[in-house]
């Protein structure tokens, strides 16, 4: 399997780039953030990649960071998403916007994209609400906690998360459930009234 292309980009489309490594051009499409986050033809650059093998031909997907591939991958689980539908998404949201989209069960967002319905939409925030690869960067919302857990004392925040973790509760969505809660409620909040506001954001998503 190649999983990862470092070489000179030969060409670009609208949906793919041709990346020259050792005097082998590789055919790769991409989404287009990916093609956003490379440099130009005649520049090197990097690419991660994943390769698709069927009966009848061998392709290679490429993009700019490995999160953006674990997420081009774990779409591809919800039934109706294939290779197409999971670039458009990743054309139009970033690794951060698709996790946070999923962790608010922000159906519209995920809608944004290119041949995805309601319904799709809909099917795709619910089966992933708790499969978040392991890679993917928080959404910008959450950086006050995410910050909050690297700090040497615990915050009423960081606290509130641990325990929906511990209740059961996928840690992109506790951290949203509580950065909502901040919000709303002001940020001298204590632990348990943090909790008791961040439920009651997560019965209603």
């Amino acid at each position: 399997m190649i999983a990862k292309l470092k070489g000179r980009i030969d060409a670009m489309g609208a949906d793919w780039l041709v990346i020259e490594v050792n005097g082998v051009g590789y055919h790769v499409s991409c989404s287009g953030k990916t093609l956003g986050a490379l440099p130009g033809p005649g520049e090197f650059a990097e690419i991660h990649t994943d390769m698709l093998v069927s009966q009848d031909m061998i392709r290679l997907v490429g993009f700019a960071t490995p999160a953006e591939r674990e997420w081009f991958r774990l779409l591809q689980t919800v039934q109706g998403v294939g290779t197409k539908v999971a670039l458009a998404i990743l054309s139009v949201l970033s690794s951060a916007e698709i996790a946070g989209a999923i962790a608010m069960q922000d159906k519209a967002m995920i809608g944004r994209a290119n041949g995805v319905g309601k319904k799709l939409a809909e099917r795709i925030v619910l089966e992933l609400k708790d499969k978040s690869p392991a890679l993917a960067p928080l959404d910008p919302q959450l950086g006050q906690i995410s910050a909050g857990l690297d700090a040497p004392r615990p915050s009423a925040a960081t606290d509130a998360v641990s325990a929906l973790v511990n209740l059961g509760y996928a840690q992109v969505q506790a951290g949203t459930a509580v950065a909502t809660a901040l919000r709303k409620a002001g940020d001298d909040q204590p632990t348990e009234k943090l909790i008791r506001l961040a439920l009651k954001e997560l019965a209603l998503s």
